[in-house]
């Protein structure tokens, strides 16, 4: 693990990545829901895998885990971590992220965003609600963990968020585009608060390969539960092309997510040039007293 970056220079990162989020946010609703090809491709690309009765119950128990109680218990646990740590913005900071998550794809959803009627149904459904629960969880968790602990939180968040979003997507509640979107709310407000509460970036070993292996551990669960191409093996290539998009694509947020963390090391460094080498405090002019 070793400081990289500039407090200036992660704060440039936040706001590229916040107004990335948008971009991606803004596109992803313009060229895939206002537009009749773009409908039919996410409709098609969420037909390509289905759950059979026992494994749609399974998929079923997974989001009905997805709960403001889960919500709840993850600011708890945020809170915490950020206090112990001794930053009470960060505690806020997490809970921000969290709240205006949720919120803001709430908002997006039933009062601002409108699916045009190209015959495949008008009710909006975009960004998903349940996984911008258990994506916000993820960041927020990841923003505030000292940064010994990101590799297995990344792990945990990257298996977590993509088994969601899969399985909005086996249960015909979600399209894919919906996952894109959630997922791009939550690294908005990650962003955000990352401009105002980080101050360098620390680079920390084995966060992408964690996050690789998480989102790849989600797909197979869903194997495991009995989720199968809707053609059979035959449609096999297009279902693994659709649930390896979603993997990926958590895959990335989670590592940038990572990248927002907060860090303290421009407080601590500060003190330690006060202190100097050897221990003896500083005066003004740099001599030692």
């Amino acid at each position: 693990m070793s400081p990289t970056r500039s407090g200036l220079t992660a704060r440039a990162v936040a706001v590229v990545l916040a107004a990335l989020s948008m971009a991606v946010l803004v596109l992803t609703y313009e060229y895939v829901v206002a537009r009749p090809a773009g409908q039919r491709f996410d409709d098609a690309a969420m037909d390509t895998v289905y759950a059979g009765p026992d494994a749609r119950l399974a998929v079923l128990g997974v989001l009905g885990g997805v709960s403001i109680g889960l919500v709840v218990v993850v600011m708890v646990v945020c809170v915490g971590l950020a206090l112990v740590r001794g930053h009470v913005r960060w505690a806020a900071g997490a809970v921000l992220v969290i709240v205006a998550s949720n919120v803001s794809t709430q908002v997006l959803k039933r009062l601002i965003l409108d699916r045009p009627d190209f015959g495949l149904g008008v009710l909006n459904s975009l960004p998903s609600g349940h996984t911008t629960v258990v994506a916000s969880a993820t960041v927020a968790t990841v923003l505030v963990a000292p940064p010994a602990l990101r590799p297995l939180l990344v792990l945990g968040g990257s298996a977590a968020t993509t088994l969601t979003g899969a399985s909005t997507i086996m249960a015909g509640w979600h399209r894919p585009a919906d996952i894109v979107a959630a997922l791009a709310v939550c690294l908005f407000w990650s962003g955000v608060a990352s401009i105002f509460l980080s101050h360098r970036i620390v680079r920390v070993g084995g966060t992408g390969l964690a996050s690789l292996a998480g989102s790849a551990a989600g797909i197979i669960v869903l194997g495991v539960l009995g989720v199968r191409p809707t053609t059979g093996w035959n449609g096999f290539p297009e279902a693994a092309l659709v649930l390896g998009a979603i993997a990926l694509i958590v895959s990335l947020f989670t590592v940038a997510a990572a990248t927002l963390a907060f860090d303290d090391s421009v407080s601590r460094e500060t003190s330690d040039s006060a202190v100097g080498v050897t221990g003896s405090p500083l005066t003004a002019n740099g001599s030692r007293s």
